[in-house]
């Protein structure tokens, strides 16, 4: 599944696409939705925004597409006219004179006003958004030390988006092992040094996957194994998919490890088993 760097960047090139512009059509694959078509096109896209994994295309009519990717969805960016050729399903296509923005797979789609964007219940239960500038280490900290998360394994806690939202599986163990904890640990019983790393890495890693397009290995080592012929897939992270190879920083097998119900990678050297 995406997670929020990746729906950030997808965000990123709706708006450029389409911000600013008056739409010339709006479709939708979804039939409760095709009454909204005649009522979004020929009006303005004012802004394109994410909460976490959602994403929301803001119209100057006052109603919102909300969208999330779950699993499968993909957005594509076209020039006006050009078509593609895919075997996923078209789910949504915002079209203007330039370009069209289509969305593919998708299965959540609605359009919202804004009294029913405020009460919607996946946004009304976000934690802060990771990406969000006014989200701070301070704010993560107190956070990890409320009554409400305290007591959580740090391996369920990090992708429940009412805790922080945009984390999923590649950043929840992608953070873990650059702050050095097991997923097995509770903030209750980690040291507030350990605490405050954490909420560190939590803001350091899923910015540095959004401006580097979803590097979170250390960033000149990713490039020196780009430069020697690897994979994207293979420079991009420190432990995750990474099983059975060596840990960067000991050299340790990383392991595989089940942790609310998904793979978790972990180093048993640097973080403990």
């Amino acid at each position: 599944m995406p997670e929020g760097p990746e729906i950030r960047r997808a965000a990123d090139a709706v708006e450029q696409a389409l911000g600013g512009h008056l739409t010339t059509a709006v479709w939708f694959g979804l039939t409760p939705l095709k009454r909204f078509e005649p009522i979004l096109t020929g009006v303005e896209v004012r802004a394109v925004e994410t909460r976490g994994k959602a994403l929301l295309t803001r119209f100057a009519n006052g109603l919102t597409i909300y969208s999330h990717n779950q699993l499968y969805g993909r957005w594509y960016i076209l020039p006006a006219g050009d078509s593609l050729e895919t075997g996923r399903q078209l789910r949504l296509a915002i079209r203007n004179e330039a370009a069209s923005a289509l969305l593919y797979s998708a299965s959540e789609i609605q359009v919202l006003s804004e009294p029913e964007l405020a009460a919607h219940p996946f946004l009304k239960r976000l934690g802060p958004d990771l990406l969000a500038p006014d989200t701070t280490p301070g704010l993560l900290l107190e956070r990890l030390q409320s009554k409400t998360f305290r007591g959580r394994q740090l391996g369920s806690l990090l992708t429940d988006q009412s805790f922080v939202a945009g984390l999923g599986n590649y950043l929840r163990c992608e953070i873990l092992f650059s702050a050095g904890m097991a997923p097995s640990l509770r903030p209750r019983e980690c040291a507030r040094e350990a605490l405050d790393l954490l909420a560190r890495e939590m803001l350091r890693l899923p910015r540095q996957s959004y401006e580097t397009g979803g590097i979170t290995n250390d960033p000149v080592r990713a490039r020196q194994m780009l430069a020697a012929g690897a994979r994207f897939e293979q420079a991009r992270f420190q432990v995750f998919r990474r099983a059975g190879l060596p840990c960067y920083r000991c050299g340790r097998p990383v392991l595989n490890v089940k942790r609310g119900g998904q793979p978790c990678y972990l180093c048993p050297g640097c973080q403990g088993g």
